[in-house]
């Protein structure tokens, strides 16, 4: 009857927000982390996607841990936000099961990656001549579906395992989404086979790729070791050591949260480390990786390029593209424009609209403008924020 029970009753989530007077500042803070970790990926995917350059097998993976970002990080926080402003914290069974199943997919394709991303910076470093062998097309895909595969046999282990217990405890919990850990503390059924699974899925999950991560590191800062040029000296090191610096704050958050005894956690540690890995890390990520790379910022430098040469070649009238500039055709006309730009063909088809990006509308210009400027500066800000960071670390 109990176990029954559980299953039809709603939960309620105590939430990352106390209710004190830091309560709205927290919001604020959270919301803007969330805003722009979705930007700074959703930037990270376009510029991978459109510009030649970027079409290599490092951004390639770069480009997929931002799709996993964006979607781990919308599991859990959109619904924090709205039940803090709706005033209501309640979760059903079944939404909490599927928050579970969703969050445990994305987050474990997220440990695999890293470890195998390490690969790839270390076959690029100390094997350069062996680099289009040993990360193919076909590698790349496959180091792709082993994340994702990690992530699903996690999920669809974890999750039935978990859910089956009977939850004749409280049903008030005690964090801001349904984490295992958390789910584990009000259940009162046998949890030896959960255990189990955890401790083994732990292991391969976050003890392997992490050693994986730190032995490529290792090695690839033992080869830069011998190079000649003091200059790249520093920078390989920096960037190394920035990696390492959120690799270490995502896989220490996680062994905290999974491998700990739960002798040692408290409900308020629970939080602050699950936030690190859940809500900072997807920030963290396309900033460190990426968007302080220079090949990144090249490739923004030159789609900003390409769109206000097509837009000047709009209002010229030329009807056509100018020699450094990509409009942006419409949905309709995007698949015949594609064929005929790669023919030779430079027209813009007669069925192809343009978006306000390059409207010939001074004012829907400017907010264009502005609002990609309000893009760049908000990142700017988080890098210098981060540098600083790192130098006070060091």
């Amino acid at each position: 009857m109990d176990g029954n029970r559980s299953f039809s009753s709603d939960f309620t989530l105590v939430g990352l927000f106390p209710n004190t007077r830091v309560s709205g500042l927290l919001f604020a803070v959270v919301s803007i982390i969330f805003f722009v970790a979705m930007t700074a990926n959703g930037v990270m995917i376009f510029l991978i996607h459109v510009d030649p350059q970027l079409h290599t097998p490092m951004y390639f993976l770069l480009s997929h841990l931002s799709l996993i970002d964006m979607l781990y990080i919308s599991t859990t926080v959109p619904k924090t936000l709205v039940d803090y402003l709706r005033g209501q914290r309640t979760i059903s069974f079944v939404a909490c099961t599927a928050q579970y199943f969703l969050y445990m997919g994305f987050v474990g394709a997220e440990f695999f990656l890293p470890g195998l991303m390490a690969y790839d910076r270390y076959v690029a470093i100390c094997s350069p001549l062996r680099y289009p062998v040993l990360m193919s097309r076909r590698i790349c895909w496959l180091i792709l579906g082993s994340s994702w595969s990690g992530g699903a046999l996690d999920s669809f282990l974890l999750t039935p395992i978990t859910m089956r217990l009977p939850f004749c405890a409280s049903h008030k919990i005690n964090h801001f989404f349904c984490e295992a850990p958390t789910m584990l503390r009000l259940a009162c059924g046998d949890k030896a086979a959960y255990e189990t699974v955890m401790y083994v899925c732990c292991v391969m999950m976050l003890l392997v790729p992490f050693s994986v991560v730190v032995a490529s590191y290792a090695q690839i800062l033992l080869t830069v070791q011998q190079m000649r040029s003091a200059e790249g000296k520093r920078k390989a090191f920096a960037t190394c050591s920035s990696h390492m610096m959120v690799v270490t704050l995502f896989y220490g958050a996680a062994l905290y949260t999974y491998m700990l005894p739960q002798a040692y956690h408290t409900p308020l540690k629970d939080k602050v480390f699950s936030a690190f890995y859940t809500i900072l890390t997807p920030l963290l990520n396309p900033l460190i990786y990426s968007l302080r790379n220079r090949d990144v910022m090249g490739a923004l430098r030159r789609v900003r390029a390409r769109r206000r040469g097509a837009c000047a070649a709009v209002k010229g009238g030329q009807g056509q593209f100018c020699r450094m500039g990509l409009s942006i055709p419409s949905i309709r006309g995007l698949s015949s424009w594609g064929h005929a730009h790669q023919g030779g063909d430079t027209r813009v088809p007669k069925n192809t609209d343009v978006l306000f990006l390059c409207s010939t509308d001074s004012s829907s210009s400017l907010i264009a403008a502005h609002a990609e400027n309000l893009i760049l500066y908000t990142l700017h800000i988080f890098d210098g924020f981060i540098t600083t960071l790192f130098k006070l670390s060091i």
